[in-house]
Formats: structure tokens, C-alpha cells, sequence
């Protein structure tokens, strides 16, 4: 049986989680941005469903990956407060994984976005 109360409980623990990072961390409040306008281009520009749906997968992609790698920077930390060069490594690893996560999403949302994108701006784009 579900029990209301604990399960209202495990929502405001993983909103707070998102306030946290959100209220701490420049990239993921960078990456909530970008992906707002992303997504209002995307209604704006009018995609179609399955077109939304893998921008929406994307942009959970990276905003999960973001997190991700805050737990793991905030554990590092805890472990070794000074910069242990395994604890660099670590910290570097992560920002490459949200690196090559948001570079992938930005391909894709060219992919998507760009022709669009380009048809209405059509006259004002010289292309040589």
C-alpha cells in the first residue's frame, strides 16, 4: 500500500535536492536556461512530438548528468577537503562526461532546430 504522506515527503527531498544544485551550481542554472529557450524555440518553431520528445530526453540527459556530477564533486570534497590530484581527476572526469553529454545534446539540437531556424531567417542569411 502506498503510504501518502511518505511519498509526499520523497518529493520535497528530491525538489530540494534540485533547489540545491540549482542555488549552487552556475552550470546547472546555465543549463536550465538553455534549455527553457531551447524548448521555447522548439514550441515556437513548431517540432513535431517525436522531435519534443528527444529534445526533452536531451535536456534531461544533461541536467542529470550536471547533478550527477555535483554528487560526485560534493563526495569528493567530503573525502578529500584539499585538492588530492585523485580527487582532480575525478572532478575533471565528470566535467568531461557533462561536457561531451551537453556537446551531443547541442548537436542534436542544431539537427532539429537549425533548419528551422535557417528557413525563417532565409532571407536575411547570406550563405556563399
Amino acid at each position: 500500500m502506498i503510504k501518502v504522506n511518505q511519498l509526499i515527503r520523497s518529493f520535497r527531498h528530491a525538489l530540494r535536492g534540485v533547489w540545491v544544485v540549482f542555488a549552487h551550481e552556475q552550470s546547472f542554472r546555465l543549463q536550465a536556461v538553455i534549455a527553457v529557450l531551447v524548448l521555447v524555440l522548439a514550441f515556437g518553431l513548431g517540432v513535431s512530438w517525436l522531435e519534443l520528445v528527444i529534445l526533452l530526453f536531451f535536456i534531461a540527459f544533461v541536467l542529470i548528468l550536471e547533478l550527477i556530477n555535483s554528487i560526485f564533486e560534493r563526495i569528493a570534497d567530503v573525502m578529500k577537503p584539499r585538492l588530492h590530484p585523485v580527487v582532480r581527476d575525478i572532478k575533471d572526469m565528470m566535467a568531461a562526461t557533462v561536457l561531451i553529454g551537453s556537446f551531443m545534446a547541442a548537436v542534436v539540437g542544431l539537427v532539429i532546430l537549425g533548419p528551422r531556424v535557417l528557413a525563417l531567417l532565409g532571407p536575411y542569411v547570406i550563405l556563399r
